[in-house]
């Protein structure tokens, strides 16, 4: 080995890789996370449109139960976030997915008209949520060879929408002759997912090398690239930055630190205002049956995932921030005509859902691009950190979104169509300028960072 060996000849070696069977196996099992987490959130919105008209609960009841999880979100992202910093992706990962498959699978049994232990469970289900997926994103953009990040990153958070497609799929087709807490009891199915992380996920290099750790870091590159440990180099120089918990490191890039909180807060609370308010309103404005209601969201939760492939295909032509500035803005044209046209029906099929399945192809397609970018900008140092501010901001989102029209429509009435008609076209205008945030902040704060390579310092980065 040559003397004074740093943390870039490994990681040069690393970054060259093939992605080959091991870098898919690892991909499969984060992309499982994303899935199977993200379904225990979403199917909430479906669980409530059975249930909301069953207990006779009110707007209040109703949007406490929804953003309950939105606070537990916000608690995941920030405690986990730093934890994954601190002491490493792997572990976070598997506790957090641990958490959201319990909490998710015992709402199944609560007793009848226990809306507030509902919303408790659902504060855990959000807990878990984003302390997995916050490492997890983090992971798959550094284990990632530069030269297919971009591409592969993108394509990755694909997985979070098809996790919103089957909660309206199984509902549509479960809920019916089973009943909601069918529903509700698959979301112990994501405790296999953890124990398999566990077992075959290894820890991130990057992490492990910009800690100083080096001699596992070489050897997990040694395991990935299959060859002999000592052809792979030795660092020998320390790191100038560790990673180290402290979330205030996030405001040592103030540019970003307000970029990732607009993008993700806004994109946040227009997505899950659509997604968990969207079966109720549906159900209860247009008269609609919960499954018929909930059938319908499989084409808007299938926009989203269409729109996350397209996004997948054309950040590399175009580049991260040009794309955020368009999908932002497509954003909000789609959600103020939804608002606008809430209850003209076109063919039978209400042109709200239609102009909904618009608005999620740029939301849910913005995600696609914005999650990998928050982590690509701050760098490896605060990789788990920048993703943990994106998830509050997302988490923050998950509370304004639902209670937005709440608010609008007035926490103490009884659900109601009169109510529902009045509040739908002012709260899908609010969710509209929060996608114009997302479009202003990509426009004016955003850097590219498609094709660099990510540093381990984040104080080097800009």
């Amino acid at each position: 080995m040559q003397p004074n060996q740093t943390s870039s000849d490994l990681l040069a070696l690393f970054d060259n890789a093939p992605l080959n069977r091991r870098y898919w196996t690892i991909f499969i099992l984060m992309s499982a996370v994303f899935v199977f987490d993200f379904f225990d959130f979403l199917v909430v919105g479906y669980l409530l449109a059975a249930v909301a008209r069953e207990w006779h609960l009110t707007y209040g009841q109703s949007a406490i139960i929804l953003y309950s999880g939105g606070i537990g979100a916000i608690v995941g992202a920030v405690v986990f976030g730093a934890f994954a910093d601190a002491w490493g992706r792997k572990q976070q990962m598997v506790i957090g997915t641990f958490i959201c498959a319990m909490s998710s699978g015992l709402i199944a049994f609560i007793p009848e008209g226990s809306w507030l232990l509902f919303a408790v469970l659902r504060f855990f289900v959000g807990v878990g949520l984003t302390a997995a997926v916050t490492p997890s994103l983090t992971v798959v953009v550094e284990l990632t060879p530069t030269r297919y990040r971009t591409i592969a990153t993108s394509f990755y958070v694909v997985f979070a929408s098809a996790g919103g497609f089957l909660a309206p799929a199984i509902s549509a087709a479960i809920m019916g002759p089973y009943g909601w807490r069918r529903v509700a009891l698959l979301g112990f199915v994501a405790l296999i997912i953890g124990v398999l992380v566990w077992l075959f996920t290894p820890e991130s290099v990057r992490w492990l090398a910009a800690k100083g750790r080096f001699a596992e870091a070489r050897a997990e590159v040694a395991r990935h690239l299959g060859l002999p440990l000592d052809r792979v180099p030795l660092p020998t120089m320390p790191p100038t930055a560790p990673p180290r918990g402290n979330l205030l490191d996030l405001w040592s890039q103030p540019r970003m630190f307000w970029e990732t909180i607009l993008i993700w807060g806004g994109s946040s609370t227009a997505g899950y205002g659509v997604y968990l308010w969207g079966p109720t309103i549906v159900a209860l404005l247009l008269g609609v049956p919960v499954p018929k209601a909930a059938a319908y969201f499989v084409f808007v939760s299938a926009a989203g995932v269409t729109g996350k492939i397209v996004v997948t295909l054309i950040a590399p032509l175009i580049g991260r921030r040009v794309l955020g500035v368009v999908w932002g803005f497509g954003g909000t044209v789609a959600l103020a005509l939804a608002g606008y046209y809430n209850s003209v029906f076109v063919g039978g099929v209400p042109l709200m859902v239609v102009l909904m399945c618009a608005s999620t192809f740029c939301i849910e397609g913005g995600f696609s691009n914005l999650a990998p970018y928050t982590v690509e900008s701050y760098g490896v140092s605060l990789g788990a950190r920048s993703s943990g501010l994106g998830q509050t901001a997302n988490g923050f989102g998950k509370i304004i979104g639902p209670l937005s029209l709440a608010l609008i429509a007035g926490t103490s009435q009884l659900v109601s169509p009169q109510q529902t008609a009045e509040a739908v076209f002012p709260a899908f205008l609010f969710l509209a300028f929060c996608m114009a945030l997302v479009g202003l902040s990509f426009l004016f704060l955003g850097v590219e960072t498609h094709g660099k390579a990510m540093v381990l310092d984040h104080g080097a980065a800009h």
